[in-house]
């Protein structure tokens, strides 16, 4: 059985200590935003939104969205450090896809963060086809000089799913650029998780931990499906089509997920959170941050559940 004790108590591989483990203090993000849309908001291809984005793509702070960068650094940095009494950051740039911008705004936007002495890395939020040579080759040259850390939004590696979400990518696609992004451009590599689609089975979510297993990945982040206001997935919830999944079923999910994750990957977050309460529109427990975590945390508890439990080590076959 996998050793819990450098987990804090908590029953799952929590990335905050492996943050302090790596840079020796409590290091917290300060999320950006430089880009300006996304190829779904585009309509690149013939794709459309995807339908549970909301307009400001996600960002934390969407009432600094569009400010200069310097500025969002200082302010966003200012807010985090007293809420996390953190001192030392990684610069999360989170909105829309970061990818999808000039390769010039994307460096200059990279050497302004590293200008700051208590930012020790770089975070990049992107999308599995917005991974082209010339961002690898820019993430690689980065990485020679500091820490940085890539987010893939996968969200499901289910077609069907993907489909219904009008991600404009397949499952397949995902697969390819998480594998590029960790052995061409040789950076800490993640992806993030949605739960709760119409058609989840538990089946699916061992499946989703076991193919995490296989993939050159250091981090997962998860949420839950949830509607906000103005996107597509408002209308489906108002007309009926679409139910959004209970906190004592989503738990289940995450704890089902744990079970079979690799102890060694680590996990950013167990559930989503929307701040703008004002955009919410269903379910209501996603308001609540430490109480929906708590929740969480006493489900996976309830079952005896914990990161690992049912893990598999795979021995590759001998060359």
């Amino acid at each position: 059985m996998y050793d819990r004790t450098p987990w804090a108590g908590k029953p799952y591989h929590p990335i905050s200590l492996d943050y302090r483990s790596r840079f020796g203090a409590k290091v917290v993000k300060i999320p950006v935003s430089i880009a300006e849309s996304c190829p779904n908001r585009m309509g690149l291809r013939g794709m459309k939104t995807c339908i549970f984005c909301d307009e400001h793509g996600s960002f934390a702070y969407a009432e600094s969205q569009g400010l200069e960068l310097k500025t969002q650094i200082e302010e966003h940095r200012a807010k985090v450090a007293k809420r996390f009494n953190a001192a030392k950051f990684l610069m999360y740039f989170q909105a829309y896809t970061t990818t999808f911008t000039s390769l010039g705004k994307l460096k200059s936007g990279f050497d302004l963060a590293l200008t700051y002495d208590d930012v020790v890395g770089l975070v990049v939020g992107t999308r599995p086809d917005c991974v082209s040579e010339a961002v690898l080759r820019t993430w690689r040259e980065y990485s020679e000089k500091t820490f940085v850390a890539v987010e893939v939004g996968v969200q499901s590696f289910d077609d069907d799913q993907l489909v219904w979400m009008r991600r404009g990518h397949s499952g397949a696609e995902s697969i390819r650029a998480i594998e590029r992004i960790a052995t061409e451009a040789k950076v800490d590599t993640g992806l993030h998780l949605i739960f709760g689609w119409p058609t989840e089975t538990d089946k699916q979510i061992i499946e989703t931990a076991r193919l995490c297993n296989s993939l050159p990945i250091s981090n997962v982040k998860l949420h839950n499906l949830h509607v906000l206001a103005k996107t597509p997935l408002e209308e489906l919830y108002r007309s009926g089509e679409f139910r959004p999944i209970e906190l004592e079923e989503y738990s289940a999910r995450v704890a089902l997920f744990l079970d079979h994750l690799d102890p060694r990957i680590a996990v950013h977050r167990l559930a989503a959170l929307s701040s703008r309460w004002d955009e919410l529109i269903a379910p209501d427990w996603v308001r609540h941050k430490m109480k929906s975590w708590q929740a969480v945390i006493d489900r996976i508890n309830e079952r005896g559940a914990f990161q690992g439990r049912h893990f598999v080590e795979v021995t590759p076959p001998a060359v």
